[in-house]
């Protein structure tokens, strides 16, 4: 059968998780339903081993970089619509046809599920950050930040070829306004955020660094403010405590940007959120 959507998955010594990914995408799937796509970039492990499977094209790249993985990887799909899924994202088979569905109807082109956090783990502080930001951000959510964003093949002519950007998702979400890109309420990503404090302000250096690519290309990003914080409190979204712990972090995380501008060692990227759990408390 012709695939109704292809799907590109880059994975950098991912070995841990792309497997389950796979395993479930494809567990609801016709054969041939999916054009799966899983580029292994710069691995050091067994990811691409882990990952072939039938069904699953596994191209290798020596050249370790998200961007240039998808890349590749877009460079191999077989159809439109196309989803472009982080290695260590849950997404199954239904929310991959609602995302293909959406992505064929009049005026959308693009579009992204509602992420589920899988917050397993987490530590109470980590916990309470989490459900501030989240809850900070969710008004403006689009296709950032839920490891999942699906371009039918007008919405890709405007996005791709894809820069050498950190924010992939970032970058795709500027390409579009208004009722161009759509949250997909039937179509559900899991999505693992850092499970500790050190984890968390790790993120935050390549949450920044990708911000400030973005404003170079004339993409800025959406400013939190603080008032917004102040009403989730007068609404009771949010506890006092849960705005304590954010506003904590978010002083901790300012002040370590001040004392570890310049040093490259604190914002490496070492993999996929599931690693977090060994950086540290």
């Amino acid at each position: 059968m012709k695939p109704v959507i292809s799907v590109v998955i880059p994975a950098h010594n991912e070995e841990a998780v792309v497997a389950a990914g796979l395993d479930l995408l494809l567990a609801g799937a016709e054969p041939g339903e999916f054009d799966v796509v899983v580029v292994a970039n710069g691995c050091s492990d067994g990811t691409a081993a882990a990952a072939a499977r039938p069904g699953v094209r596994v191209l290798e790249t020596p050249v370790a970089g998200k961007a240039g993985a998808l890349r590749l990887g877009d460079a191999a799909c077989r159809t439109f619509p196309r989803a472009y899924v982080d290695a260590d994202v849950r997404l199954d088979a239904a929310s991959l046809r609602a995302l293909a569905a959406a992505a064929s109807r009049p005026g959308v082109l693009a579009c992204a599920p509602v992420p589920e956090w899988d917050l397993d783990g987490a530590g109470p502080v980590v916990r309470r950050v989490h459900r501030v930001h989240d809850r900070l951000i969710a008004p403006t959510r689009a296709l950032a930040g839920v490891g999942v964003y699906v371009l039918d093949e007008r919405g890709h002519e405007r996005a791709f070829p894809l820069p050498d950007v950190i924010s992939d998702d970032g970058w795709v979400d500027g390409c579009f306004t208004g009722s161009e890109r759509v949250v997909v309420t039937a179509a559900r990503s899991v999505v693992r955020p850092p499970r500790t404090v050190r984890a968390h302000l790790r993120r935050r250096v390549r949450v920044r660094q990708g911000n400030r690519e973005l404003a170079a290309l004339g993409r800025p990003g959406r400013p939190l403010r603080l008032g917004a914080l102040g009403r989730l409190l007068a609404a009771r979204a949010v506890g006092p405590l849960d705005a304590a712990c954010y506003l904590a972090v978010l002083v901790l995380d300012r002040l370590l940007t001040r004392l570890r501008r310049g040093s490259a060692g604190w914002g490496t990227d070492a993999g996929s959120r599931h690693r977090d759990s060994a950086a540290g408390s």
